[in-house]
């Protein structure tokens, strides 16, 4: 009895070491089944005409603030779709420059001028610090038009491409800035890309008006004075009143202000006889180029990782383009 108890015994032992040997299996294929699959990962497709705007050089911004610029992931498909089937640049030839504008709010915009040729392979150069307004070529400034490749043509080659979309492009680098002087390198912060409508009377050729910067031992004297409607003599009094001016500036004052109005003047009458003359040789080609012209503005669009640009927006775009005929 006693040897059957034990085989009984021995028998469950065996029975026990069986059903744990395969309650141990049963759990280790459990962990294996349990094991979670790898996601695929899936990359969103660039589109064609994603990086436009980042193309075009932001003209006028001073060189430290490209980097804020560019923090945001700004959103200019509204710029995409003009291009596209049934958009408003659909098929025409267009010139792309890229600006900066000041406001509460950092703001990036998109200009677009379209036209059969570039609009000037000039630069204009001016601020209120600077006596003088420089208009000189771009290629000065390492810029110029250059064709924009979309990002599905980017394995052709350039010249046998028909493109249609051309950027405003700088060659500066940045790390050759340290070696720039800093007047030079002050240009770029005053560029303003130049524009000259030989159809339309310029407005600064009808304007009488001249901004002043008088320099003093004390402190530089900035003013504007208009010759039809001020008298100057009563204009440098109550300047002196102010006290802008002392007292003894007062006759070197007025010389120098009627030596700018002297100058405005010139100015004035050099650029109505060069309009006369651009329109006497002028190609009816060429003049119905400049009548059709039109000048577009685009502000990106409105997302959640972007300021809200939505109230600040212009159609002007600078001092020698006016304003846009549409923003976009």
């Amino acid at each position: 009895m006693r040897k059957g108890a034990k085989r009984k015994t021995a028998s469950q032992a065996d029975e026990a070491v069986d059903n744990h040997k395969e309650s141990k299996k049963s759990s280790t294929r459990a962990v294996k089944a349990s094991k979670p699959e790898s996601e695929p990962e899936y990359f969103e497709d660039k589109r064609n005409l994603e990086d436009l705007w980042m193309a075009a050089f932001p003209v006028g911004t001073e060189w430290d603030q490209l980097d804020i610029l560019y923090q945001f992931k700004w959103d200019f498909s509204n710029l995409e779709k003009a291009f596209e089937e049934g958009g408003t640049l659909h098929g025409k030839k267009a010139y792309l420059f890229g600006c900066t504008e000041p406001q509460l709010v950092s703001v990036k915009g998109e200009n677009k001028v379209v036209s059969p040729f570039p609009p000037s392979d000039k630069i204009g150069i001016n601020s209120v610090q600077r006596e003088s307004e420089e208009i000189i070529p771009m290629k000065q400034m390492k810029m110029d038009w250059v064709p924009y490749i979309p990002l599905e043509k980017r394995d052709s080659q350039v010249d046998r491409l028909k493109s249609q979309i051309f950027i405003l492009s700088c060659t500066q680098r940045r790390a050759a800035l340290k070696h720039l002087k800093i007047d030079r390198l002050k240009k770029f912060e005053y560029c303003l890309p130049y524009f000259y409508q030989p159809l339309k009377e310029d407005e600064l050729e009808q304007s009488t008006e001249v901004q002043i910067l008088y320099s003093s031992e004390s402190k530089p004297v900035f003013c504007e004075f208009d010759w039809e409607l001020d008298e100057l003599e009563e204009f440098t009094d109550n300047m002196i009143k102010e006290e802008e001016l002392t007292e003894d500036q007062k006759d070197d004052f007025k010389e120098f202000v009627r030596e700018k109005v002297r100058e405005a003047k010139k100015a004035n009458r050099q650029a109505r006889e060069a309009r006369k003359k651009a329109l006497e040789e002028m190609s009816e080609e060429t003049k119905t180029a400049f009548e059709s012209m039109k000048f577009y503005k685009f502000y990106p669009v409105s997302t959640p990782d972007t300021p809200d640009i939505s109230n600040v927006k212009s159609p002007f775009i600078n001092r020698y383009y006016g304003k846009a005929h549409e923003i976009l």
